[in-house]
């Protein structure tokens, strides 16, 4: 259908404004980590928070990106060329490297279809107003409840598009209830997974994630950029982005760094509840894990950066328990182990129509 002329006018000025919103949200949340960064480590060398402005300027073609690239400038206590600022990487980099493809991980029940089904605890799905098993094959509702704990004591129910912990349901026998997920939603049904000691020693109750984030490069060759854990509160039954503890891994070890931070990017040497230290640890399984969500992007490729929630259980298996395609994140990567892009010249590319 024909746009007129005041329709495609209408929509480049809602485009405009939804820009603008997105751009002064990003700056807002910036600016109040930069503040909390120097409320800790004392102010920023300014002619560092310079370079960070111009390099807004000249190289991404506006200062909007400058606040993100002000916040890893003061984490580092220097300027480094190559940051990506996570607004850039939302707005231009996400639509140029993945577009549709990449939005295909918001809908849970096509995760099995796509990737190798012994890495994931999917038990069964919910979609349109079906229950499937992990082969898509409809159970009858009334069914349902012995399919799905024929082999689990517990399980999880994620929505489709969860994210950042939200939409995450917790069932057993004695509490499930299809009538319930149907009011839910569309999503997946998973086994819950009993952690590895090692995670476990941090916070017992929430399963412990590795977020690692792969891309895909101008020759085809994918490779493993960042990786860090996220660990829950002691009280949490999974882990939330506005409580979790983030530790960076080294990629050349699977060893944690030695400090990890908390939301307000205050830096522990420790799990604030259990007080169990980082420095020395080192991740169970980690190059199976690396294998893994390598191997695994190699069956989307289309979707040219992906960030993996995976973790290892007791018996030492690694488990994927979602991944994301769309804006994954970066922000936390490029001030702890970034620049980790600088050789994909993502910043040539420019904000479509």
């Amino acid at each position: 259908m024909m746009l007129s002329g005041v329709e495609k006018v209408v929509r480049r000025s809602a485009k405009k404004v939804s820009l603008y919103r997105f751009h002064l949200d990003h700056g807002a949340q910036a600016r109040k980590v930069l503040q909390l960064l120097e409320d800790q480590r004392g102010k920023t060398d300014p002619a560092n928070l310079r370079l960070a402005d111009t390099y807004a300027r000249d190289v991404f073609g506006d200062p909007v990106y400058a606040p993100w690239l002000r916040v890893y400038t003061a984490f580092r206590g220097r300027f480094e060329e190559g940051w990506i600022p996570d607004n850039y990487y939302a707005i231009v980099v996400v639509p140029h490297m993945k577009g549709l493809y990449g939005k295909i991980g918001n809908l849970k029940p096509i995760s099995r279809l796509l990737f190798d089904g012994t890495v994931l605890p999917d038990i069964a799905y919910f979609a349109n107003g079906l229950f499937f098993t992990d082969a898509s094959v409809v159970v009858p509702e009334r069914e349902l409840k012995d399919f799905v704990f024929e082999h689990a004591e517990r399980v999880v129910f994620k929505l489709d598009g969860s994210a950042q912990g939200n939409g995450v349901h917790f069932f057993d026998r004695a509490n499930f209830d299809p009538a319930l997920i149907r009011s839910l939603g569309n999503g997946v049904i998973q086994t819950f997974i009993v952690q590895h000691p090692l995670f476990r020693a941090f916070a017992s109750k929430p399963v412990a994630t590795l977020r690692f984030t792969t891309v895909v490069d101008d020759s085809g060759r994918i490779s493993v950029r960042a990786c860090y854990l996220r660990l829950g509160r002691a009280d949490d039954t999974h882990v939330q982005s506005d409580r979790e503890v983030c530790v960076a891994v080294k990629l050349n070890t699977g060893e944690l760094h030695d400090e990890g931070y908390l939301n307000d990017w205050s830096a522990v040497d420790a799990h604030p509840d259990s007080g169990v230290r980082f420095a020395g640890i080192r991740i169970p399984q980690f190059e199976q894990c690396m294998e893994t969500v390598l191997r695994l992007h190699q069956k989307l490729p289309f979707a040219r950066c992906i960030g993996w929630d995976l973790t290892v259980d007791a018996n030492d298996r690694v488990q994927v328990m979602e991944w994301n395609g769309g804006h994954n994140d970066v922000k936390f990567s490029e001030a702890t182990q970034g620049p980790c892009f600088s050789d994909l010249k993502w910043e040539r590319l420019r904000l479509g129509p």
